[in-house]
């Protein structure tokens, strides 16, 4: 457990400033502690108290009492059903100190709001119901707290007086999160025993808990110690845009992340490792000599460097790293699972990249913070995992600077943020692995082919008509004199893709795989049929990605699933409505529809002979 601090700390320093968290399981009291403190504080205007007077006869749970938690929750959802959803920010001040509170949500589902939350504060309060005891959200929320690197929280048993104010309640709890705590690694707490609704140790100590001698929770986050150890790392400036108000200019803005700055210092920028010095630097008050973490700049240098968006200027004496894969902890925050091999957009504060996690190490239970192997992160999982980057991109350690060692993932179909990484070290691709430069290229085989090597890729659930179209078109094309090759989706399964089953992962992987070999023989000068259901808008794009202009064609075979069934050659829908077939594809797994195909074929009115002749039509201008 950690150290109470002392009113007399000599670094302290006056009315800094301090941003906590309150975390923990739904209902433990998080928003009615700060509501306590604002109340207490005096920090409630008299027209809040008013409205939140009426609200607390309107959605109150204190019966003729002011309601605390009504004091934060703001959100109308949050009112009537008494629950936190939204991260909520609240501003008051003591005669010691300033404070920005952070109330966020108890519930497993906002459990990525929570992350949201804790991502920039100095220290966390961690509530637990004094009758319920240590729950699972407990344990979830103080592993998510000691992965973004807060080392000391308030251990908050609230709720005392339901327990008849029991010093051998406090201790049995205080105990069990004690023994919970020693297998997160540098993460301290102090426990307080509090009641938030009567104010029992929060602002002030009572009688009923006459056998507690140490700090209130509010005389605690008074005193503790923040040291502004961000400017004293090395500096980082990513920079967020290249500044030419007039042809003569040219400085590079963004937000000091850490370290300090000055005129004449040498740097150095990344990933490019092009050199310089500080020739000017601007705040928005105007020119400045030297600046510091935290403060909005402009940079000048003394030389002429190729610079943009994503790059980050550093000193030499303490690079970043620089690296095109890396290793992190992720905490997943989407409804759909993390896929292995699957492409993601990654953002580094500013730098953006594709991403792909090849491997995924592991899950850890936050009950018992074992380790258990695994395939894939469901939402709210945390996960250690390999990520792959489509370019070298500059970054640190999670531990050595939280604002360049950390990153979002995002989606590529629907761009929401699925997952947060912390970053724990780089990973080095083998340095004599190199791209070399062959004599014989795509354009001189396509020259000796007489053709453009494209990719059909269709696309279309089990029946659809894919494989038959795809054979039949590739017969006219030998029989004009094309070089082709069809990849089949059953067959690649008895050799290149036999080690796979169709789980969502599997079909990801299988995807990757197909595409890669079909870019290999695009690049071979063939025209290339892929016939793969290819369920994912995600896969299918990144297969995309790989060609270039004019070379991926997405052909949609349409058929309705009644059509698809009535069909059904291999008897496969039927094994599935059984239950003999699972992950089946339009049955209990899903099929995203193509929203703009260069082709949509529908086959339920048509022959494979006229399918075939719109194909053909649309190739010849491209062959």
């Amino acid at each position: 457990m950690a150290k109470l601090p002392t009113k007399n700390d000599s670094n302290q320093l006056e009315k800094s400033q301090l941003r906590f968290l309150t975390c923990g399981s739904v209902d433990d009291g998080k928003s009615t502690l700060i509501g306590r403190m604002l109340y207490d504080a005096r920090a409630i205007l008299d027209d809040q108290l008013l409205q939140s007077r009426k609200e607390s006869d309107k959605y109150g749970t204190q019966g003729n009492n002011l309601d605390l938690a009504l004091l934060v929750d703001g959100l109308q959802a949050e009112r009537e059903q008494g629950i936190t959803i939204d991260v909520a920010y609240r501003f008051f001040e003591t005669k010691a100190r300033k404070f920005i509170a952070v109330d966020t949500p108890g519930h497993e589902q906002y459990t990525r709001n929570m992350v949201t939350g804790a991502s920039n504060v100095d220290t966390a309060i961690v509530l637990v119901d004094a009758k319920k005891g240590i729950l699972k959200q407990t344990k979830r929320h103080s592993a998510i707290i000691q992965l973004l690197g807060i080392k000391t929280v308030i251990l908050a048993i609230n709720k005392m007086d339901s327990v008849g104010y029991s010093e051998k309640k406090f201790n049995q709890i205080r105990d069990e999160y004690a023994a919970f705590a020693k297998k997160l690694p540098e993460l301290d707490f102090v426990p307080i025993p509090i009641s938030a609704l009567n104010g029992d140790g929060v602002t002030s100590l009572s009688k009923k808990i006459s056998w507690y001698s140490g700090p209130t929770v509010l005389e605690y986050l008074e005193n503790i110690n923040i040291s502004d150890e961000i400017v004293f790392k090395p500096p980082r400036l990513p920079i967020q845009w290249v500044n030419r108000p007039y042809s003569n200019f040219r400085g590079f803005s963004g937000l000091l992340q850490s370290g300090l700055l000055s005129v004449g210092a040498s740097v150095t920028i990344f990933p490019s490792f092009q050199k310089s010095k500080i020739l000017e630097i601007y705040e928005p008050g105007g020119k400045v000599i030297k600046t510091q973490a935290g403060n909005s700049i402009t940079v000048t240098l003394e030389t002429e460097v190729d610079i943009s968006r994503g790059d980050m200027i550093a000193t030499d004496s303490h690079p970043p790293y620089v690296a095109d894969k890396l290793a992190a902890h992720i905490v997943w925050m989407d409804k759909t699972s993390l896929l292995p091999e699957r492409t993601y957009d990654i953002r580094f504060a500013t730098s953006e990249s594709k991403a792909q996690i090849v491997s995924l190490d592991y899950k850890v239970d936050v009950n018992t913070l074992n380790k258990h192997a695994t395939k894939t992160l469901g939402i709210n999982e945390i996960g250690y995992c390999k990520v792959s980057l489509s370019k070298p991109v500059a970054f640190d350690s999670y531990r050595d600077n939280k604002f360049t060692g950390s990153f979002i993932l995002i989606d590529k179909e629907s761009k929401a943020t699925v997952g947060a990484g912390m970053i724990d070290y780089p990973l080095r691709r083998a340095s004599n692995i190199k791209w070399h430069s062959m004599e014989i290229n795509k354009k001189s085989r396509s020259l000796n082919l007489k053709q453009q090597p494209l990719i059909l890729w269709f696309t279309g659930m089990s029946g659809s008509g894919k494989s038959s179209i795809a054979d039949q078109l590739e017969q006219v094309l030998l029989t004009r004199g094309h070089a082709t090759y069809l990849l089949d989706g059953d067959n690649v399964r008895h050799g290149l893709n036999k080690d796979l089953g169709f789980t969502d992962q599997d079909r990801v992987e299988n995807i990757r795989r197909v595409a890669e070999v079909g870019g290999l023989m695009v690049d071979a000068g063939l025209i290339v049929l892929a016939c793969f259901i290819s369920p994912f808008k995600a896969e299918r794009s990144m297969a995309r990605e790989l060609f270039g202009d004019n070379e991926f064609i997405e052909v949609f075979v349409d058929a309705p699933l009644r059509v698809c069934e009535d069909r059904d050659p291999k008897g496969l829908y039927k094994k599935a409505r059984s239950g003999q077939l699972k992950n089946f594809t339009g049955i209990d797994s899903i099929y995203e529809a193509p929203e703009n195909p260069e082709l949509h074929l529908k086959t339920e009115n048509s022959t494979i002979d006229e399918l075939v002749a719109v194909i053909t039509a649309f190739l010849e201008s491209r062959l």
